[in-house]
């Protein structure tokens, strides 16, 4: 057993789990109408076919109230040719609650995912598998963006790059060390531009072309960023999407201005990372970096394959850690994960999911992806679950 939890396996072929018979197994197409498509699943045939699928597993966490009675009325639907899928030694996973009582798995369209439904599912596998991501990647109206600077009495300023438009807005929260230029950040902004909806990047306080020195950034600091982007910058509800440290960081927002923040997306996200990977550490080494003042952190993901980390930052961050209570976060929330993630293992985002009161969050993982899911069909699952969420939003205004 691996980080509290039980190991997770997704196979193909027909059958049940015998550690859990009350786990229903489908092939696509059975069940309830908006869970699957009608719409024959022919790429993970071919990749069943071709050799590696790149699969995603997509979790959802919600309340079971539909009765049983219900579920057997539903009307019966043709089943489109496709694998089945066979859920195994899932186990009661340790603090997840909801998530060790699986319903069903049904394969979904786009990316070959395995989908399991707790309950009434209202999300997006529903909604992706029925409809075509938007055309994003077209050519669009080109509205220019330039670098603008929050000037904050007694704080550093704050670079950022506002794109103006429709409702919800979004806002790209970087991780750590990262700026508002990476492949993500980008990404999202053709999207925003594509749907004529605002989007915002910026880098925190010590980074890129914001003021500020980096041997003096806290969590707390950065914290204090996210809220003056949100405060002073953004202009009605938004979206938050936060990439590994800005997904932590996202959650405190959500905290702090329930009011303005309407849905989050979590990319890899690390929750009390920083904290959990130090506290994991022998009495002796932890002592030593103490003593030394930083911490060495091997890492592929810069020019020196490494990061030096200040013993004050980690101990400043003990201050805002989340997954030791419940995170009254109640809007909409979709965790994006890799199974490769060699720096924040997937399991923390099933912990998040656990720890957040909402009913509606989802965690997707992603098999083949690593932390930083920066690949093609990483930004093609990110833009779509933006616009699922953007038309979820919609739908509830109107």
């Amino acid at each position: 057993m691996k980080h509290g939890f039980p190991s997770m396996n997704v196979q193909f072929g027909p059958g049940s789990s015998p550690r859990f018979p009350q786990l229903t197994v489908k092939k696509a197409g059975q069940g309830r109408r908006n869970v699957t498509s009608q719409t024959p699943f022919r790429e993970i045939n071919s990749l069943k076919e071709g050799g590696q699928a790149d699969t995603t597993v997509r979790m959802r966490l919600c309340s079971r109230r539909k009765s049983r009675a219900t579920q057997r009325n539903s009307p019966p639907h043709p089943t489109p040719p496709s694998y089945g899928l066979r859920a195994c030694d899932l186990g009661s996973v340790a603090g997840a609650g909801a998530a060790g009582r699986m319903a069903a798995w049904v394969p979904c369209r786009r990316w070959g995912w395995a989908a399991v439904s707790f309950g009434r599912h209202r999300g997006p596998i529903a909604s992706l598998a029925r409809k075509p991501p938007r055309a994003w990647w077209l050519p669009a109206c080109r509205q220019k963006v330039s670098l603008c600077f929050l000037n904050r009495p007694d704080l550093p300023s704050l670079a950022y790059k506002k794109l103006k438009g429709k409702n919800p807005g979004i806002i790209f929260i970087p991780g750590y060390l990262s700026d508002m230029n990476g492949i993500k950040a980008l990404a999202i902004e053709e999207f925003c531009k594509s749907l004529g909806h605002a989007y915002i990047r910026f880098d925190y306080s010590g980074i890129g072309n914001s003021d500020g020195n980096l041997a003096e950034c806290t969590v707390g600091k950065w914290r204090k960023d996210v809220l003056s982007i949100l405060d002073e910058v953004a202009e009605g509800p938004q979206i938050l999407v936060g990439s590994s440290l800005g997904g932590w960081l996202m959650l405190h927002a959500a905290i702090a201005r329930p009011e303005k923040v309407v849905a989050l997306i979590g990319i890899a996200t690390a929750a009390d990372g920083l904290v959990t990977q130090f506290r994991a550490l022998s009495v002796e080494a932890q002592k030593e970096i103490e003593v030394k003042g930083e911490w060495t952190l091997p890492s592929k993901y810069n020019e020196e394959g490494y990061h030096q980390v200040p013993y004050s930052f980690i101990k400043e961050a003990e201050h805002h850690c989340l997954l030791h209570s419940p995170i009254p976060v109640t809007c909409p929330v979709r965790l994006l994960h890799g199974m490769k993630d060699n720096i924040m293992p997937w399991h923390t985002s099933l912990q998040v999911a656990d720890r957040i009161v909402g009913p509606d969050v989802d965690v997707i993982l992603r098999k083949h992806s690593d932390h930083r899911m920066k690949e093609k069909s990483d930004i093609h699952l990110l833009v779509c679950t933006i616009d699922d969420l953007i038309d979820k939003l919609s739908t509830v205004v109107h």
